[in-house]
């Protein structure tokens, strides 16, 4: 729908009916610049095969032949669920004569949480989050041109409703530059569901916050009222607006857009299976009573 309504707007635009306006390995982690340029830095890739194995604590570990991986700080890689250990394998397995590690997302999301180099704890993730709200990218409006405006109404508003009924709370939109007075009602409401992630899953949903700069999106997109490709085309609407009005460059455009998706993926994924453990507990229990 959204696609359709954008390729409808270029088309009127071209036609004139709009008007203008070392022993272990060193894996990548959210971390600064210059840091990560050195994390980064490619490198050839020296291991055959890569295997999972149980670790201590119920924990999965990941290995390159026979070396464990170990975090930036050196710390053993080791995750919570067989299924993000999988998926983490895969990362690696899928490296060919070069290791990318800015490809490489997952693992990047793991480093994250088991170095936690900003020394965050869940209250402070979850409010990390929330602060998005604040600037939540559906929640600013535009009042011309029209065309614009009627987009956004279009498909933003239907968003905005189910969040405001998913959650029984109250969040708007506005077209100041001050943004929508968000209701503390709201913000406790929204803070309480954030924290009911553990520690791993909050840390990929602040990593897909800043990539949609939306947590009303992200939230969609976790609960699977959206996928991965509206997520992203809903966080720059405005953007393919101007495109499908003045063109772009193509291939930069492309590259930009394939970047936000697969990081978006990423993390949706990471929050996924980073509660795939304790949701299989939780009903195990159940099941037991």
């Amino acid at each position: 729908m959204l696609k359709g309504a954008l390729r409808a707007f270029s088309a009127a635009s071209r036609s004139g009916g709009c008007n203008s306006s070392s022993g272990s390995l060193l894996l990548g982690t959210i971390a600064p610049r210059q840091e990560s340029r050195r994390l980064f830095r490619e490198k050839k890739r020296f291991y055959n095969d890569v295997s999972i194995t149980h670790g201590e604590g119920g924990m999965f570990e990941v290995n390159l032949d026979r070396r464990k991986l170990r975090t930036p700080q050196g710390k053993l890689f080791a995750v919570p669920s067989e299924s993000l250990a999988v998926a983490v394998a895969t990362e690696w397995d899928m490296q060919k004569n070069v290791i990318q590690m800015h490809s490489m997302h997952l693992t990047t999301l793991c480093n994250t949480a088991l170095d936690n180099p900003t020394h965050r704890g869940p209250e402070q993730l979850a409010s990390a989050a929330l602060k998005y709200l604040d600037t939540d990218t559906i929640c600013y409006r535009m009042e011309e041109p029209p065309a614009l405006v009627s987009l956004q109404q279009g498909e933003w508003d239907p968003v905005l409703s189910w969040a405001e009924e998913r959650y029984g709370v109250t969040i708007g939109s506005s077209t100041s530059i001050m943004g929508p007075e968000i209701p503390q009602e709201t913000r406790n409401t929204l803070n309480q569901h954030l924290l009911s992630y553990n520690a791993w899953a909050l840390i990929g949903l602040e990593y897909v916050v800043m990539q949609l700069k939306s947590l009303v999106l992200t939230l969609a997109l976790v609960d699977r009222h959206l996928n991965v490709e509206e997520a992203v085309l809903l966080s720059r609407l405005e953007e393919e607006f101007q495109i499908a009005r003045w063109g772009n460059v193509e291939w930069a455009h492309d590259l930009d857009i394939l970047q936000v998706r697969a990081r978006t993926a990423a993390g949706a994924l990471f929050v996924c299976l980073s509660c795939e453990n304790a949701v299989f507990k939780h009903k195990l229990l159940a099941n037991e009573s």
